[in-house]
């Protein structure tokens, strides 16, 4: 009865206050150190101050999102498909697996509510991120440009990036654009169509290392840590210098703005101290080394962090102002048609179909499957990344025909020999298939399960 008894506190404790871990903490600990049912009346007088007090002391407002930390849904939805997902439950370690489910419900005016389900979500199970910064980076440069406010400079204008490092590459043409020279506009199309590496680190340059980690620490992502171009040439030192780049108009050949290269000497340190990956690793010198890659000098992005990027790009008015990115709207639509498409879909760039197949970057529901997507109903809205055996998939699913829609983020670890650089990770055989799977369970169960009011969703469909 007893243990019975602090269970239910504990359980209450998450639903009054699922959000602020050091206060589910305090009342445990408490709890803990109380002997006997005599102090029961105490723990409930405790209790119910911490829960006041911290609401008051932290000001919040009234929220629909909140989080059911280790939700047992989740669990209970891989539990029920042994096939699929028995060995992955089973090893969490070794498939250092993190997922997030966010069910979204409209009331009769259509505005959407949000109820997240987490599963194994946790800052401290590192993964490398890859290339899921290509999103925070693309809206920070839009939001950097439009802040300029010069006249005639847009996302469109020509970009031209010099080279004066050791490390630096210049480019001054694209031939990838429908005008032959280079833009932000285009450097972000390559992005979230192909996941772009080149693309990635111009856009890396015109931002920054101290300008990146102000502007997302400023919008509450103190974690957000990207200080890497994707250049294997560039080093820890050299990704803190960027190059000088000018905006030039492209009817008078005259330049609009011009940023000089920056150099950051305000170097931070990895929130995660010295977080290691892996049981060995192959250096740049083609060596074996027997012991952990160490990944302090490489990117890092937490999976709630970028689910919360997304969204507050999918449902701005969800996200409070301070962590909205300050873009036109016609920029987001821009970002929401380019998150969307398809490779096939685009003329400029364009893609052969054979390397660029349909679900290049489309891993949840579909995975490695290479067959053209023939149904037009459903659209992923996504970032993924991929490597060093990690491979991750953040999304907005979203179904106009059979009014489905839901946020689905997982990554997964894939590497069953544990060798980091050896590039015999086991994406095909396992990572890709996992994620295909879980998408196509939550989907399944999402478009099953009953909805007070179907949701317009008219705001994702795009001409292609």
């Amino acid at each position: 009865m007893e243990r019975r008894f602090y269970g239910y506190i504990r359980l209450r404790m998450i639903i009054f206050y699922p959000d602020n871990l050091k206060i589910r903490r305090s009342v445990t600990q408490r709890i803990i150190h109380t002997q006997g049912f005599k102090q029961i009346s105490i723990l409930l007088v405790i209790l119910y101050s911490l829960v006041t007090t911290a609401g008051v002391a932290q000001n919040k407002p009234t929220s629909k999102t909140y989080a059911v930390p280790d939700s047992l849904f989740i669990r209970h939805l891989l539990e029920k498909n042994p096939g699929k997902f028995k060995k992955f439950v089973d090893h969490p370690d070794k498939y250092k697996i993190q997922i997030i489910y966010t069910r979204i419900d409209r009331d009769k005016d259509n505005v959407p509510s949000f109820k997240e389900f987490d599963y194994n979500v946790s800052r401290q199970n590192y993964f490398y991120c890859a290339s899921l910064v290509k999103l925070p980076c693309t809206l920070l440069a839009l939001e950097k440009l439009n802040a300029l406010h010069i006249p005639g400079l847009d996302k469109d204008s020509p970009m031209l990036t010099d080279s004066t490092g050791p490390c630096q590459t210049g480019t001054l043409i694209d031939t990838t654009s429908a005008t032959g020279y280079p833009s932000l506009a285009q450097y972000i199309r390559r992005m979230l169509l192909v996941s772009d590496n080149t693309a990635y680190s111009r856009c890396y340059e015109f931002l920054g290392q101290e300008y990146i980690h102000t502007q997302l620490t400023n919008k509450g992502y103190p974690d957000a840590f990207i200080i890497q171009r994707f250049d294997s040439k560039c080093g820890t030192e050299d990704n803190q210098t960027t190059n000088a780049i000018d905006f030039m108009d492209v009817n008078t050949k005259k330049d609009i703005y011009k940023q000089a290269g920056i150099t950051n000497t305000n170097l931070q340190i990895h929130p995660l101290g010295k977080p290691v990956a892996g049981k060995a690793y192959i250096d740049k010198d083609e060596k074996k080394i027997n012991e952990p890659k160490d990944f302090s000098h490489s990117n890092f992005l937490p999976l709630e962090d970028i689910t919360g990027i997304l969204r507050s790009v999918l449902f701005p008015q969800s996200a409070d102002s301070s962590r909205r990115f300050q873009i036109t709207e016609t920029d987001r639509n821009f970002v929401l048609h380019y998150l969307s498409m398809l490779p096939r879909e685009s003329d400029h760039p364009a893609y052969r179909t054979k390397e660029y197949y349909d679900s290049f970057k489309k891993y949840l529901i579909y995975g490695d499957n290479r067959k053209p997507i023939l149904q037009d109903s459903i659209r992923i809205f996504n970032i993924v990344g991929q490597s060093y055996g990690f491979v991750s998939d953040v999304a907005y699913v979203c179904d106009i025909k059979h009014g489905v829609e839901f946020m689905l983020s997982a990554v997964i670890y894939a590497n069953e020999d544990e060798v980091i650089n050896d590039n015999r990770y086991d994406y095909k055989t396992v990572a890709l298939p996992f994620l295909a799977d879980l998408g196509k369970a939550i989907y399944s169960y999402d478009r099953k399960r009953k909805r007070s009011a179907k949701p317009d969703l008219k705001a994702f469909k795009f001409t292609y």
